[in-house]
């Protein structure tokens, strides 16, 4: 089970909610397009109590699986002399050297190395994971022995790693779902301490947490769903008179679109599905959730037929449960709320069930 920490202005609260670790590892698995049945079912019958513990066995696994394949290598540029030529030889450097009396040869050479940039962060984010107290002996020593083969790879700054440098292809691709692991470990979770050391929080932040939830529900209806036409979309803005220039673009998180039915999703990872009323004690919806979501239904429904459905998904972080359907202008809005802290099976059976309602 995990602890998440909310941020909200200025003031800092922690909302403890009781999140099952492996369902962690599921909505990676389908926001990354890595979904390995056996291997999930494996991962389901692991303890864990921290998350950190469960993207050390990620780690661990994914590195083991990777030094099978052969670690990622790059042709790098170095020069050196040598008593021998090897690469290209470098005349003008050559001379320059003889001239002082050494009898060596510049040589200018691309070499197939080991010491790539993905390779780097994957040692240097291991190693952030082996300093923390909350990750057990025998997990700690099977992500040690997968970094012996990490030997020829130079460690560098987690706080300075430019994620953008990260390009994939065929020959890489299967570093993708162990970098966004990193990243969610080094800016999620990583916090500094006194005089610059650094230390892994036992929590995801809010922010990244969000960005997970609305990519695991995008890539689950994607999969398991290939008759319904499912995206992220644009909504335009349904005017009089053609004027959009200054209105801000409209793009929805999950779009499902089947035989002229429309269902319009936002995702929301919050502390609370319902916003508490300080003067009058009363709970309502999130008033900005509700009038974006009726915002994109009234405009992708241009002919008003009513069948353009809208919803809200909060993930359940409070235990309570404000699932209600409302009918406004001819349209239909939900307000449901998704549990992560059961077997994944019935956080399927949740997500199945919001198709089966939505196509009646």
């Amino acid at each position: 089970m995990i602890e998440i920490k909310w941020t909200s202005g200025l003031q800092n609260y922690a909302v403890l909610k009781m999140i099952k670790i492996q369902n962690i590892y599921y909505m990676l698995a389908y926001a990354f397009r890595a979904l390995n049945e056996s291997e999930a079912r494996r991962f389901s019958f692991e303890n864990f109590e921290f998350i950190d513990e469960l993207f050390t066995v990620i780690l661990a696994k994914g590195i083991a699986k990777q030094v099978k394949r052969g670690l990622g290598k790059e042709y790098m540029y170095h020069a050196e002399e040598l008593e021998s030529p090897r690469g290209r030889i470098s005349v003008s450097e050559t001379l320059k050297r003889r001239a002082i009396h050494k009898n060596g040869i510049w040589c200018e050479l691309d070499e197939l190395v080991e010491n790539t940039y993905m390779n780097q962060i994957l040692k240097s984010t291991s190693l952030l994971l082996l300093h923390s107290k909350d990750v057990g002996k025998e997990n700690k020593k099977q992500l040690k022995k997968v970094l012996l083969f990490f030997s020829n790879v130079d460690t560098i700054n987690c706080r300075t790693i430019d994620w953008r440098r990260l390009q994939y292809n065929y020959n890489n691709a299967s570093y993708k779902m162990l970098m966004n692991i990193c990243y969610l470990i080094v800016n999620g979770m990583l916090i500094s301490e006194k005089e610059g050391n650094l230390k892994l929080n036992r929590f995801i932040d809010d922010q990244h947490m969000h960005v997970l939830y609305e990519k695991f529900i995008l890539a689950y209806y994607k999969k398991h769903f290939p008759a319904l036409k499912v995206t992220q979309s644009h909504i335009p803005w349904n005017t009089d008179d053609g004027m959009i220039e200054l209105l801000p673009c409209m793009r929805s998180d999950i779009m499902m679109e089947y035989m002229g039915k429309t269902l319009i999703i936002d995702a929301k990872y919050y502390a609370s599905a319902m916003h508490k009323n300080n003067r009058y004690g009363n709970q309502t919806v999130h008033s900005h959730n509700l009038y974006q979501i009726f915002t994109y239904v009234k405009n992708k429904d241009t002919k008003h037929s009513g069948n353009v459905s809208g919803m809200l998904l909060y993930a359940n972080t409070d235990g309570k449960n404000p699932d209600k359907e409302y009918l406004m202008d001819g349209n239909r809005i939900n307000v449901r709320t998704l549990d992560l802290d059961c077997d994944f099976v019935e956080v399927r059976r949740q997500l199945d069930e919001i198709v089966r309602v939505w196509l009646l």
